[in-house]
């Protein structure tokens, strides 16, 4: 996987970068068939960005007729750079970047016939020069888009499951190098940490869990006003689908326009547990929460489907 992670930061840190290279680099991992990835360019307020998403079929996917799951990989981020504010490839990058390697890799291995049960569909967007704001503990990344826009061109209804990675190294409330996982999000519920996708990790990094505390803030969607640790679960505002973080991290508080601050190898490690998390759940191993418990909670205490929306807007006194 770390020869997928090298290619891609060597391709993405580069202030011409664009989702047709990426297309370009994923149709050769493809090989004569092509990964059929697509580029929508959007421009917003702040500049424009492109929506790279690919689709890799499985055996038994929906695509082939069948009945395995389709799991969806979102590696979420503002921009790959920070143009001309900054120069180089900064640290927010590692979503997306974990996120191709790991469409790199699934589509080489369809190439060479190991080909999984379910479809994966993984989306990002490649900006580099995307615009900083400010943010506690450390400045944020942004985006030329706003994250409804990501939403409608990263997660679609054909996800069953998500898997959001991001950079989730500006704060102080993860001080841990590496990986950690996040509860399960489903339509407005923060859900138990899932054993299962724990267990994975811990087997794909080879040391113990590292799990992180989400609030009901940072589940609402952005622009409503309260303090979010990323966008990490942004993802889960948009489908009724279960959706699961999963943060790069680092021990100390690192700024999402840094430079110089990625680790190829944590990268790496993201990207081998979305594959592996993708053998499992479209092979129908592995869920990522409990439907039994989850409609249970639902029929005691009701939806909280208001959490996914903007809400009241508070009244003018």
């Amino acid at each position: 996987m770390l020869k997928y992670v090298l290619d891609l930061v060597d391709l993405l840190d580069d202030p011409r970068a664009d989702g047709r290279t990426v297309v370009d680099y994923l149709d050769a991992a493809a090989g004569a068939e092509g990964s059929s990835a697509q580029v929508t360019t959007v421009a917003g307020e702040r500049g424009s960005t492109d929506f790279v998403s690919v689709r890799v079929p499985g055996s038994r996917g929906r695509t082939a007729g069948g009945d395995a799951r389709t799991l969806g990989v979102v590696g979420r981020l503002g921009g790959i750079g920070a143009r001309p504010e900054v120069t180089g490839l900064v640290s927010d990058a590692d979503g997306a970047v974990s996120a191709l390697a790991a469409a790199a890799k699934l589509l080489d291995m369809r190439r060479r016939g190991d080909v999984l049960p379910g479809d994966v569909i993984v989306a990002t967007h490649i900006c580099p020069s995307a615009p900083t704001e400010p943010h506690d503990p450390v400045p944020f990344m942004g985006s030329p888009v706003d994250i409804a826009t990501m939403n409608r061109h990263e997660v679609t209804g054909e996800m069953e499951a998500v898997l959001s990675i991001d950079t989730t190294k500006g704060n102080r409330i993860i001080n841990h190098k590496g990986l950690a996982l996040s509860p399960t999000v489903k339509e407005g519920w923060v859900l138990r940490v899932n054993e299962q996708l724990g267990e994975l990790l811990a087997v794909v990094t080879g040391e113990p869990l590292v799990t992180y505390p989400v609030t009901t803030q940072d589940i609402t969607p952005y622009g409503n006003g309260a303090h979010h640790i990323n966008s990490i679960l942004q993802p889960s505002t948009a489908t009724a689908a279960p959706v699961v973080g999963l943060a790069v991290t680092s021990a100390a508080a690192v700024p999402g326009c840094g430079t110089g601050a990625s680790h190829e190898s944590d990268i790496a490690s993201a990207a081998r547990y979305a594959v592996e998390v993708a053998k499992a759940f479209g092979g129908g191993r592995l869920d990522f929460h409990d439907a039994v418990e989850f409609d249970n909670l639902v029929s005691r205490y009701g939806p909280l489907t208001h959490l996914q929306t903007f809400g009241r807007t508070p009244q003018e006194s």
